[in-house]
């Protein structure tokens, strides 16, 4: 069973999009949680991928939860073949400021953009061209993807033109929230209620994930020779 672990510091990261995780991946993935306590090389070295989910987390709130030792080894375990999944705040901690993990590639607020048409955070929909196909998917906040788009697939745009879902390499970075739950679309967003994808968009994210995982055939063969030197090591 491909195991991926999934960051849990609520409410930094959402226990609800971690839920919506869940829902959306299990049982083709085993989901394991943990914390900023956790992460070590030989912690790590039980995961596929890592997953990192959406919340309320900025800048500031990254830097007490990730130390230098932290963001290096998760930045080393992407780079020796692991795999990296961002959603919403998750996708932003991809980018230059943080895990530093995309090429030529930033996460950009979206909402700040010009011509975005959503202006401001909140739980809202908004439409999204995944894979070719327009649907409402739910959005708070997340970001684009802007950058050098020779070097990355882009699954999923934005109305308005940015790259909303990109996969680049073993990196997978995702603005809006296809994990989203029924209870997102009810009181007190109600108004979200007949954009409700009846777990349409889990099937999306499922498929993501599954070319995500493609990807780790490149690197895995390093990724467990620098494991087993690192579990030497520490």
């Amino acid at each position: 069973m491909k195991h991926i672990g999934v960051f849990a510091h609520h409410p930094e990261c959402s226990e609800d999009c971690i839920t919506g995780m869940r829902l959306s991946l299990e049982p083709e993935y085993t989901l394991t949680e943990f914390t900023e306590d956790d992460i070590t090389p030989a912690f790590l070295s039980q995961f596929d991928a890592v997953a990192f989910p959406g919340g309320i987390g900025d800048s500031a709130s990254f830097d007490t939860f990730f130390r230098r030792q932290s963001q290096n080894a998760i930045a080393d375990f992407v780079a020796h073949g692991g795999l990296y999944l961002g959603i919403c705040m998750g996708a932003y901690f991809a980018g230059s400021y943080y895990f530093d993990l995309l090429d030529s590639v930033d996460a950009v607020q979206y909402i700040k953009l010009p011509g975005a048409v959503v202006k401001r955070s909140y739980g809202t929909t908004t439409e999204i061209t995944w894979n070719g196909t327009p649907t409402q998917m739910y959005f708070y906040d997340g970001c684009a993807m802007i950058g050098d788009e020779s070097k990355f697939k882009t699954v999923a745009r934005y109305s308005t033109g940015e790259p909303a879902a990109i996969i680049q390499g073993r990196v997978g970075a995702i603005g809006p929230h296809p994990e989203s739950q029924l209870y997102w679309y009810q009181e007190p967003w109600a108004y979200n209620r007949p954009n409700w994808h009846n777990e349409q968009h889990w099937l999306l994210l499922r498929g993501f994930v599954d070319e995500l995982f493609k990807q780790r055939t490149i690197g895995s063969r390093i990724q467990k020779l620098y494991y087993s030197w690192t579990r030497l090591k520490w």
